[in-house]
């Protein structure tokens, strides 16, 4: 994109997600000139996604029976908000419409937003189904989603949604990006990829994990698995030993996203990684800033509701922004200690030497340690030739997760 303009076009769209990408990657500062036409960018394709992909509400009745399983509720529960137990059955089935009443304790009581509660339930849910878009449906078809022969768009979603809560967002979800307060993200691929990280994650047997296990010491010591050539294999089933699943996923359009914790199941937490950028600094430091989230924010009982905002089951709201600096404190120490980083010449000259010299110290791939010092410095010209021609093509090393299948459609 050689110049900003308004968007107006599909080809204006991507070439405005192509530009924001690469200058997410820089990290600019607010107040340099790359920072402004990111906070330019940002508001254009947000102007431009607000009137061409709508945002789809989930069904209301979807929405309290989620909110029922997530907090453990039964329906008798629910007779404090609705009146009786006779109008809470029939608002479990669709037979009476909640009231403007019922709707303000709803939201008072169980936190569940009005406008999620105010719709009409569609009487047809697979409607849902027929309104996604079209790119991000074959993507999910080329990417094996359906199988080799998908049926049409409306079955082939149905069957894909049948056994999991259609348009309804992770447990805990934190995304590694600060595009993530710029711009929309697309609800239905978010829900699409976190579905299919899941569904892999069944398939893999893994011991019951035990809360504790991962600390800052257990960090540290798994990132010296990086001076492996196969390191991201192997730390794969190093992690799998202990009972988190890491599970390599390639993002969907408008998502944006380099990495997850997903939390809801209690045996074993689940990391997704999508390799967005194939290199082997980026690839341990998202790992690290995620394992942080399963070692500080585990069993904490965190719900991610449709407001987009985290709360405990209170409704008291947690900070997603103290998370995610949490995470990334932890992610820098398990790297760079601060104590080998004060004293280290590549705080004040970020060279080549310096980065060897740390790496050998912290028995660490030397391009890990490069990524780092980067991140440190906020400046991502820094040691290019280490970070970008000697690193690990991370991708190479997982090749069925980036494998494109050829669709034979069905008539």
């Amino acid at each position: 994109m050689k110049e900003i303009k308004l968007i107006k076009t599909e080809e204006d769209y991507k070439d405005a997600l192509n530009a924001i990408e690469k200058l997410i990657a820089e990290d600019p500062r607010p107040e340099s000139k790359e920072g402004e036409q990111l906070l330019l960018l940002s508001a254009l394709i947000k102007d431009y996604e607000s009137n061409v992909f709508p945002i789809t509400l989930p069904d209301p009745i979807d929405a309290i029976k989620f909110k029922m399983e997530q907090t453990d509720l039964s329906p008798a529960d629910l007779v404090q908000y609705i009146g009786s137990k006779g109008r809470v059955s029939e608002i479990l089935s669709g037979k009476r419409q909640l009231t403007l009443d019922m709707v303000r304790a709803l939201e008072s009581g169980l936190g569940i937003p009005a406008k999620v509660l105010i719709q009409k339930p569609d009487p047809n849910k697979e409607s849902q189904y027929q309104h996604w878009d079209t790119t991000l449906f074959k993507t999910m078809a080329e990417r094996g989603y359906f199988g080799t022969v998908p049926q049409n768009k409306t079955e082939s979603l149905k069957s894909f949604f049948s056994l999991s809560d259609f348009n309804l967002e992770p447990a805990v979800l934190f995304r590694k990006t600060s595009f993530r307060s710029e711009a929309r993200t697309d609800k239905n691929a978010l829900s699409a990829w976190k579905t299919r990280v899941l569904e892999k994650a069944k398939k893999m047997k893994a011991p019951k994990y035990k809360h504790g296990v991962v600390d800052l010491a257990f960090m540290q010591n798994l990132i010296k698995l990086s001076i492996n050539d196969n390191s991201p294999v192997l730390v794969q089933e190093e992690l799998r030993k202990i009972g988190i699943k890491l599970i390599i996923e390639p993002h969907l359009p408008r998502t944006h996203l380099d990495g997850a914790a997903i939390l809801a199941e209690k045996n074993n937490p689940v990391i997704g990684l999508t390799l967005r950028h194939d290199r082997l600094d980026n690839f341990w430091f998202t790992l690290m800033h995620e394992l942080a989230h399963v070692g500080r924010h585990y069993n904490q009982e965190i719900d991610l509701f449709y407001d987009e905002k985290l709360q405990d089951k209170d409704g008291t709201e947690i900070s997603e922004k103290d998370k995610e600096k949490e995470a990334d404190e932890w992610a820098e120490e398990s790297i760079l200690p601060r104590t080998k980083w004060e004293i280290s010449p590549a705080k004040i000259t970020p060279s080549a030497m310096a980065a060897q010299s740390l790496a050998d110290e912290l028995g660490i791939n030397v391009a890990v340690i490069a990524g780092i010092i980067r991140y440190k410095h906020q400046n991502y010209y820094y040691l290019n030739k280490i970070v970008n021609e000697t690193t690990v093509q991370v991708r190479n090393l997982f090749p069925d997760a980036f494998k494109i299948i050829k669709i034979k459609w069905k008539t």
